[in-house]
């Protein structure tokens, strides 16, 4: 860290930034990306565990599992696209959900503390995902007529501001779109862990500095960040899912 000659070692944008931990096949891997690879083993690992040999009357394992499934399952699809329509989203949306939770939440897992959803490239690959799914659908469901209607807002009732809203909901949806969706997780990981380094680091600082009770506020507001954390880390999850869902349901719905 840089100490920008205030002797503070401020953090920053390099807060984000890791040099290469090992080469596989030419290819350099970091902290960010170990901690991706890991959190896909852990959700799978843990789902697999929990159903691959499910029971009538679960076990410990298999009840966590079934609260978590059934939690996005009730909770965020069957409210959005409704249970016929909805059911053979679940999985993707529950491997979505879990994926971008644990992502998040190794920010206050000691040893890794970092939220992987802090770096761009993860979630706008996961809103692409969504975008690519939403288009396809939406042409699948409507047809090219359709899907151009969809996308564009098209409604004769508008009348003459009815190209101004063509024009607005087209770049909209096929360029902002995606976009707003992964910035969404993006800043809010982002800040988060920005402001736990600053919290822990000024701890660290004014404990050194012999600025013992500054050093306990900020040790407080340190505990205080991961709490407020660990809720915003489960709600972000739940918002991207919740969108997801909601793109999903609008390339399903009739255009009227």
């Amino acid at each position: 860290m840089s100490d920008n000659g205030c002797g503070f070692p401020a953090p920053g944008l390099h807060s984000f930034l890791f040099q290469p931990m090992f080469t596989v096949g030419g290819y350099e891997f970091n902290k960010v990306m170990l901690l991706a690879l890991v959190t896909t083993l852990v959700v799978v690992t843990f789902f697999w565990a929990a159903f691959g040999k499910a029971k009538v009357v679960p076990g410990k394992l298999q009840m966590v599992g079934e609260a978590g499934y059934d939690f996005v399952r009730r909770g965020i699809v069957y409210e959005t696209l409704g249970k016929r329509e909805g059911e053979k989203w679940v999985p993707f949306m529950v491997s979505l959900f879990f994926f971008i939770w644990i992502m998040n939440i190794w920010s206050v897992i000691p040893l890794a503390q970092f939220p992987v959803a802090s770096v761009f490239s993860f979630p706008l690959v996961l809103a692409l995902v969504v975008w690519v799914l939403w288009v396809g659908l939406t042409f699948k469901r409507h047809g090219f007529v359709g899907f151009f209607k969809n996308i564009t807002g098209y409604d004769k009732s508008l009348g003459a501001v009815l190209p101004l809203v063509m024009v607005i909901e087209f770049f909209s949806n096929l360029l902002v779109r995606p976009f707003t969706h992964a910035v969404r997780l993006f800043a809010n990981m982002f800040a988060g862990h920005l402001m736990l380094v600053m919290f822990t680091v000024a701890s660290w600082y004014l404990l050194n500095s012999w600025m013992i009770p500054a050093a306990g506020v900020s040790f407080v507001m340190t505990m205080a960040m991961i709490v407020f954390e660990l809720f915003v880390q489960a709600v972000q999850a739940y918002v991207f899912v919740l969108l997801a869902c909601s793109y999903i349901q609008g390339a399903l719905a009739e255009h009227h």
